[in-house]
C-alpha cells in the first residue's frame, strides 16, 4: 500500500479557498490512479474528483465542478486539490486516496485500496 499525508485543511469563510495537499511515500503517485473524497457527519463518503491514470481521464463530482481541480506534481510525489469558491456544503473531512488498479467507476471508493488520515475543511462564517 501507498502511505498518504493529506495537509491544508481548516477554516474558511463561504467564498474563500483551500489547496488540500496528499503527499506519498514509498511508491510514485505518478503511476497510480488518484482520488479525493469527501465525508460530512451522518453522510456516506462522496468521491470529489479523481484521475484516471490508465487514459488521463479526470472525474468532478458535478457540485464542484468549475470550483475545484485536480492536480499532481511528480517530483514532489504530491497531488493537490485545488478548491475555489468554497461552500457552507463543502464542509466535510477530505481524503485522498490511491491505487494501481482499474477503475470500475467514475469515482468511487470501491477502487481504491490506500487512504490518507484525512484533514477536516471547514466552510462557516
Amino acid at each position: 500500500q501507498v502511505q498518504l499525508v493529506e495537509s491544508g485543511g481548516g477554516l474558511v469563510q463561504p467564498g474563500g479557498s483551500l489547496r488540500l495537499s496528499c503527499a506519498a511515500s514509498v511508491f510514485p503517485l505518478k503511476d497510480f490512479n488518484i482520488g479525493w473524497f469527501r465525508q460530512a457527519p451522518g453522510k456516506e463518503r462522496e468521491g470529489v474528483s479523481c484521475f484516471d491514470n490508465r487514459d488521463g481521464s479526470t472525474y468532478y463530482t458535478p457540485s464542484v465542478r468549475g470550483r475545484f481541480t485536480i492536480s499532481r506534481d511528480n517530483a514532489k510525489n504530491t497531488v493537490y486539490l485545488q478548491m475555489n469558491n468554497l461552500e457552507p456544503e463543502d464542509t466535510a473531512v477530505y481524503y485522498c486516496a490511491a491505487d494501481n488498479g482499474l477503475m470500475d467507476y467514475d469515482c468511487s471508493p470501491l477502487d481504491f485500496e490506500s487512504w490518507g488520515q484525512g484533514t477536516q475543511v471547514t466552510v462557516s462564517s
